[in-house]
């Protein structure tokens, strides 16, 4: 965990302090308010606009985290999930739609020296718990500005925490790109195996290199994927939707020189079966369906047949995209579990609405592909690079390699390659 006071964790973890900080520094954070009340969780929703994403404080792993859309959702929240009074405050904050997440870990010391020791992009959109999100290091689509900002505001908030160790932050970075802090945690994030295998150097070693003096971040020249392992087929009946609620049991990784193939490499290793053809089933919710075409024009492109329900076919088909039509499960037969059943489907792309009857009809879906082993994304991120990933896959063959032959003198820095070298 480090050696963190507890006015630290305080500090970061207590609304009002934190919010007076942030201010103090010039970082920017979601619309949000503290709800002591349901009265006031309206109100402060109302306010700021649904989507809203709502939490109880000093929580780990997510716990009872959700992205609520409306009054009626965020009543049976607080009637459900956590249970609000003055004592026990809900955070109510913005949800911010189709931004990316990053994660980032840093080490400081008590003289106030942080270093970076790796900034990572999420593959899923930001509101899916990092746990349970797969992530590139290093980044992919970030600018130069953006990241600029997120190390300044990382190093600040390090030392007004007076953080000695480890941290980790969390940002979003707007499809304007506008950069936001989410929140920030001062101890050892579930990330910090895996950026060490990512950059060569163990973050452990870091913290005494610090105090030493070398604070220079390692940005590799190989691409580093994680991806989280999760449980669903040992939980009979559980959905296969992710949220901001953890739920992963496990990570693995992948590393390439290239994103795509560093993303197979990590789908393998978590048990994804990746196919090369057949048919792609799509069915995305209305407010996903704008990237409907681009995703469509993907699976066409790797010689996919394309098969939809009703709503998602007509979009297809208005986009001059060939699609087979298929009945959804309350609509009679032959419908897509029966296809899913037959072997008809080799990979699926499901977003869900959230209603009454994809809580029936594409739970039950959900579950089938899981049983039959069929790939089923449920997000649009995720499709994206899936199809990145099985183009990598048809393109050329899975090159292994060991750890060490990732690392040459060039990927390190002359700081720490100077501290190797005089290093016992």
């Amino acid at each position: 965990m480090g050696n963190h006071h507890q006015n630290s964790i305080d500090a970061a973890e207590d609304r009002k302090r934190f919010n007076a900080i942030l201010e103090e520094l010039g970082i920017e954070q979601p619309k949000g308010g503290i709800a002591r009340s349901e009265s006031d969780a309206l109100a402060i929703a109302s306010e700021i606009g649904y989507p809203v994403v709502v939490r109880p404080s000093y929580v780990l792993g997510g716990r009872a985290m959700e992205i609520v859309y409306n009054d009626e959702k965020l009543i049976k929240y607080l009637a459900t999930a956590v249970q609000v009074d003055p004592e026990r405050p809900v955070l109510v904050d913005k949800y911010l739609i189709d931004a990316v997440e990053i994660d980032v870990d840093a080490l400081a010391d008590s003289a106030g020296n942080v270093v970076i020791g790796g900034i990572m992009e999420h593959i899923e959109q930001a509101g899916i718990h990092s746990g349970d999100s797969a992530c590139s290091l290093p980044t992919r689509t970030i600018s130069a500005q953006c990241l600029e900002v997120i190390r300044s505001w990382t190093a600040n908030l390090a030392k007004r925490l007076n953080v000695c160790g480890l941290m980790n932050c969390q940002y979003a970075i707007s499809t304007t790109g506008e950069v936001f802090l989410l929140e920030a945690n001062p101890r050892a994030s579930r990330t910090v195996p895996f950026v060490s295998k990512a950059i060569g150097h163990p973050l452990a070693k870091y913290a005494s290199l610090v105090m030493s003096g070398f604070t220079k971040e390692v940005v590799p020249k190989h691409v580093s994927v994680k991806e989280a392992v999760l449980p669903f087929e040992k939980f009979q009946g559980c959905d296969i939707l992710l949220g901001p609620e953890m739920r992963s049991t496990g990570e693995v990784m992948g590393i390439d020189y290239e994103f795509s193939g560093a993303f197979a490499k990590a789908q393998i290793a978590a048990g994804q079966k990746l196919t090369l053809s057949g048919t792609v089933f799509l069915s995305l919710n209305d407010l996903t369906k704008r990237h409907l075409a681009e995703i469509g024009r993907g699976f066409q492109d790797l010689g996919f047949n394309i098969i939809a329900t009703s709503g998602t076919a007509k979009v297809l088909q208005l986009e001059g995209i060939p699609v087979e039509p298929v009945l959804k499960i309350h609509e009679g037969r032959p419908n897509a579990r029966d296809m899913l059943k037959n072997g008809q489907i080799q990979v699926m792309v499901i977003t869900s609405s959230g209603d009454a009857l994809d809580s029936k009809d594409g739970l039950q879906l959900r579950r089938l592909a899981l049983a039959y082993k069929v790939p089923i994304i449920t997000t649009v991120d995720g499709a994206r690079a899936t199809m990145d990933a099985i183009k990598s896959l048809k393109n050329k063959s899975i090159e292994t390699l060991a750890l060490q032959d990732y690392f040459q003198i060039a990927d390190a820095s002359p700081d720490l390659q100077a501290a190797a070298q005089t290093a016992p």
